[in-house]
């Protein structure tokens, strides 16, 4: 039993989902990372049952709040269908396609990343109590999906917040084709699952891509931090004049030359950059290039609290050196993945970074991670990206 603190409890009321170490009053009885302890407030009543966690900040995640539901293989397997069902839904079942089909808290299984590339699963198992159950949540994912092969992607740092090692391979079925190649909004796209960035690719964008192929007809477009160029290719297609995608790794442009080729888009029409970014930028600018639309999707800048003044600066940064290179009329993408950046922040500093560049902004849109990857509305946290189109 794991007992809280007076006064501990009232977030769990409110149905959040963590207990931090600093809210434990004790835990009675033993339990190994991973098992299943029932939470209780101050005076011993009832208030969920959660997964235990002793080497992590967050010493537990609630599984359930009631107090008749049993933590076992049919829980997992009422969750996972409850998942399958919500992308059906969202219109995001295409055998061809692919989704975000599992996203930790937002499906009430916290520590939980599934993605689905066409008949393919990968998993990540980011804490311990899915590590626990492993065997039941792969046996859970065959019977709701069918999927012809599932394999893991636990090859993350944050892991060792756990306790845990890190680990990747084949968990059921087949191996997955490498490349994986996916259908997005009419685009083809090439995902390595075994190397690539997270699980290859990032379905959280999917609506921000849509939004980039709304503007870019006619238009210079540059893609930074394109990892294997998703917002460049989805420029393409719908008519950019010319399409230049910066990033660092020699891998991911490979993949990006990939994709163009893949969706047919001739090569005088695109450039691949292996650079860094802020540098080529920089570059850019002393040239006096200038583009239409410019995407500043970088990695998160902002880890944890202490990082936050030093992410913010290189968030406006980026900004700044975005800003510079539009064009007038020219519209600029920018996005932050940090979940400690707020909006009101992120608009705060991409208005900061519009005066720093000379430029008056006009807000187009904002924008914001695609719905395969929901917020709980009880766990806030869980939404982190944000994105803003300024047009200048």
């Amino acid at each position: 039993m794991l007992v809280l603190l007076p006064g501990r409890e009232k977030s769990l009321l409110r149905r959040h989902v963590w207990i931090f170490s600093g809210a434990v009053a004790a835990l009675e009885g033993e339990a190994a990372p991973g098992e299943t302890v029932v939470v209780t407030d101050s005076k011993r009543r009832f208030l969920a049952r959660a997964a235990w966690s002793p080497e992590s900040q967050l010493a537990a995640r609630i599984w359930s709040f009631d107090p008749e539901e049993t933590i076992d293989a049919a829980f997992f397997r009422r969750r996972i269908e409850n998942a399958v069902e919500y992308r059906k839904f969202l219109g995001l079942d295409a055998p061809e396609g692919g989704c975000r089909l599992i996203h930790s808290e937002g499906d009430a299984l916290p520590g939980l990343i599934v993605d689905r590339y066409g008949e393919y699963l990968v998993v990540q198992f980011l804490s311990t109590g899915v590590e626990h159950f492993r065997a039941e949540i792969v046996a859970a994912l065959q019977a709701a999906t069918g999927a012809k092969g599932i394999y893991e992607r636990s090859d993350v740092g944050v892991r060792a917040k756990e306790g845990l090692p890190e680990r990747s391979g084949l968990l059921a079925g087949a191996e997955p084709p490498n490349p994986l190649v996916i259908t997005e909004n009419g685009a083809k796209f090439a995902v390595d699952v075994r190397h690539g960035q997270k699980s290859g690719f990032y379905f959280d964008q999917r609506d921000s891509r849509r939004a980039v192929r709304e503007f870019a007809a006619g238009r210079r477009v540059l893609n930074a931090f394109s990892y294997t160029g998703g917002f460049g290719v989805a420029a393409a297609l719908a008519g950019a004049e010319h399409v230049v995608n910066i990033d660092s790794s020699a891998p991911a442009l490979k993949l990006a030359r990939h994709n163009m080729e893949m969706n047919r888009i001739p090569p005088e029409r695109y450039e691949n950059r292996e650079a860094d970014v802020f540098g080529e930028l920089r570059r850019f600018a002393e040239e006096g290039r200038k583009f239409d639309l410019v995407v500043l999707d970088p990695p998160k800048f902002i880890e944890s609290q202490r990082a936050l003044t030093r992410g913010c600066r290189a968030y406006q940064d980026i900004a700044r050196l975005g800003f510079g290179l539009l064009a007038p009329g020219g519209l600029l993408f920018n996005f932050s993945c940090s979940g400690l950046m707020t909006p009101e922040l992120f608009q705060k500093i991409t208005a900061d970074a519009a005066v720093e560049a000379g430029v008056r902004g006009r807000l187009v849109r904002h924008l914001e991670q695609a719905p395969d990857h929901p917020t709980a509305l009880a766990v806030p946290e869980g939404f982190y990206l944000k994105g803003l189109v300024t047009r200048i």
